[in-house]
């Protein structure tokens, strides 16, 4: 699990809500249903004019990764590479044949695959690049997602706001029904301005940071697939995965 997420969600509104308790305010007075439904309904309408259903739907899967940590360890990885090439070295490429089944990540499994069946090295890496390559853009069409949530929520805001003015002006004459107006005037660009930095656009840049990881983490694993390819040494192989490393990663 990412802690920094679940923090920094905590931190970001709990300030905001602390604020707004410490200057004396109430938390009825920014909880307000017509708000939450004019904004929140506006930008998941606005975002779905936007992107194809597919994109959507792969947003909202995709948007897990900033709370959960699903990939795999790269010093497992590259320790795994290792072994295999031991073998290869030792009993020759096709002695990896029962190895394949056995891989759980299904781009080292393919690659793997691609090895044993002595497909040459060149090709292997340019199969395997292709697949990470569109991978990585259609990850990235889907933290687009949440960059565009995060800019039409402050604008939906606005139309929030607008349209409590426009339910104050109707009842000027009325002055028990002024109040509720004004409140979603101003509690709808709260939580549109809010919702965007606090929330969709946080999001959208965690998600591509997590994307770049995976993608490093393919990289390595071409890498390692094409020096067990082409039969380097075990230990030459170990050295040049740990490149992919970070310099706390090669400490530990």
């Amino acid at each position: 699990m990412d802690i920094l997420t679940i923090l920094g969600l905590i931190f970001g509104f709990g300030a905001v809500i602390g604020g707004q308790v410490l200057e004396g305010g109430s938390l009825h007075s920014i909880t307000q249903f017509t708000a939450a439904i004019i904004v929140f309904g506006g930008t998941i309408g606005a975002v779905m004019v936007n992107y194809p259903l597919h994109t959507f739907v792969l947003a909202l899967k995709n948007a897990r990764l900033a709370i959960i940590n699903h990939s795999v360890d790269p010093r497992t990885i590259i320790k795994y590479i290792s072994e295999l090439a031991a073998i290869a070295r030792k009993d020759g490429l096709l002695a990896l044949e029962s190895k394949v089944k056995k891989t759980q990540d299904p781009f080292l499994k393919k690659g793997l695959q691609l090895v044993v069946d002595g497909t040459e090295p060149k090709l292997t890496r340019e199969i395997l690049e292709i697949e990470m390559a569109y991978s990585e853009e259609y990850n990235h069409a889907s933290s687009k997602v949440f960059e565009s949530a995060g800019g039409y929520a402050p604008t939906i805001g606005i139309l929030g706001a607008v349209l409590g003015l426009i339910h104050v002006m109707e009842n000027l004459a009325d002055p028990s029904k002024l109040g509720a107006g004004i409140a979603v005037a101003f509690v709808a660009t709260v939580y549109g301005v809010g919702s965007a930095n606090l929330l969709y656009l946080p999001l959208a840049g965690k998600l591509k940071l997590k994307m770049r990881e995976e993608a490093i983490m393919k990289e390595l694993i071409i890498e390692g697939l094409i020096s067990l390819s082409e039969g380097e040494n075990p230990r030459r192989v170990e050295e040049k995965l740990t490149g992919f490393l970070r310099d706390s990663q090669k400490k530990r």
